[in-house]
């Protein structure tokens, strides 16, 4: 049976050359690779700092660390996304808050951050669902208003824009997933970009247990040219330079990468506007979604016999999420009276379907044809 995943990663011969010349240096970790693809990224993003580390979510830690979050603080955030974008709060002793989304976009609302924003609330970590920007200019007017940091989760939004910029510039830092199913891959991966050398000395120190070997930063006295020292408690969060080379090869791609992207929603949105039984993803005018996810709505509350029905069809399709706040470790820990209308009515009616560069034309009639076919339910 042809088998169509929602997402896929493309490997080609440069990107296994890239790694094959990586592990024959004399540094497959730790090494000057790292910095070579700090530097594209940056450069490409167009920020004059990048950290990459060992994933998306080590990226978010990462960042709640760089602005201290501690036991008794407040990050506002959306239920609508992967659980990382919350639980790196909570990896530091803060408290998430989930604002509703807006119905339309499936982005966090700015008019719902406001509303739960209090004396200790420190930060907001607005998602860019699907690679759909969020409405950056109301939410960083908010944080300004409160005097709070803008986290920006770009898991989905590798070279996508809002208002003719690139996602990465905009807020105090932004981070970036290279799992596989992102629009590129590291295998496993992640980085974030901001302009604040504060706050990327502290990334950077984060990512390897806190520990210098700059004696411009020691605070003991040297006891040898060996000297090194801790002075946090920081992760290992490395990635190594054989996934950084992986990831410079890949970067070189992005652009086609989304481009092929935006070309299949496109057909999506033209052949099948008029099939009433679903609701096709609005786009908001001042973002340029990079499409990492294509997702409908499945009317009349028959989302799960579409599921079945467009698996059997060896399509697979997913759903993408349930609200963080309804998973049993959120539900048992202080959140069973949270209720975001939007996300979970969002949630009874989601399903993400194929969306990636090496999708051909005919997987993509296929799948328009069995998404016809659904209207039958």
């Amino acid at each position: 049976m042809m088998i169509i995943p929602y997402g896929r990663h493309c490997i080609e011969q440069d990107d296994i050359e890239a790694v094959g010349n990586a592990l024959t240096r004399d540094y497959i970790a730790t090494g000057p690779g790292i910095a070579e693809f700090e530097e594209a990224f940056a450069k490409y993003i167009g920020v004059k700092y990048a950290v990459a580390l060992s994933s998306g979510t080590a990226a978010l830690h990462a960042c709640c660390f760089a602005i201290d979050i501690k036991q008794g603080d407040e990050v506002i955030t959306t239920p609508n996304t992967f659980v990382a974008s919350a639980n790196c709060v909570l990896y530091c002793g803060g408290t998430p808050v989930f604002a509703d989304i807006d119905p339309g976009t499936y982005n966090i609302s700015p008019e719902e951050i406001e509303k739960h924003i209090t004396n200790k609330t420190r930060a907001i970590i607005p998602v860019h669902f699907a690679g759909q920007p969020c409405d950056m200019d109301k939410i960083n007017a908010i944080a300004k208003k409160h005097n709070l940091y803008v986290i920006e989760d770009a898991a989905h939004a590798s070279g996508a824009e809002y208002n003719g910029k690139k996602i990465g510039t905009i807020s105090d830092m932004t981070i970036f997933s290279f799992h596989p199913v992102k629009h590129i891959t590291t295998c496993e991966g992640g980085m974030v970009t901001t302009n604040n050398v504060e706050l990327y000395k502290k990334l950077k120190s984060f990512r390897a247990y806190c520990i210098t070997k700059d004696p411009e930063l020691w605070e003991d006295k040297e006891d040898g040219p060996w000297h090194y020292e801790m002075q946090g408690l920081g992760f290992n969060y490395r990635i190594s330079d054989v996934m950084c080379a992986l990831g410079i090869s890949q970067l070189k791609k992005l652009d086609k990468f989304v481009q092929r992207r935006r070309e299949i929603a496109k057909r999506y949105n033209e052949e099948m506007k008029d099939f009433g039984h679903i609701v096709l993803p609005y786009q908001a005018p001042e973002g340029n979604s990079s499409w990492h996810l294509y997702t409908i709505l499945v009317k009349d509350g028959k989302r799960k016999e579409a599921y079945k029905k467009l698996k059997e069809a060896g399509i697979g399709v997913d759903v993408h999420y349930p609200p963080v706040y309804k998973h049993p470790y959120y539900q048992k820990n202080g959140y069973r009276d949270v209720k975001c209308q939007n996300a979970e009515k969002m949630y009874e009616e989601i399903l993400s379907i194929p969306i990636f560069y090496k999708l051909t034309e005919d997987e993509q009639t296929y799948v328009i044809e069995q998404i016809a076919g659904l209207a039958k339910l």
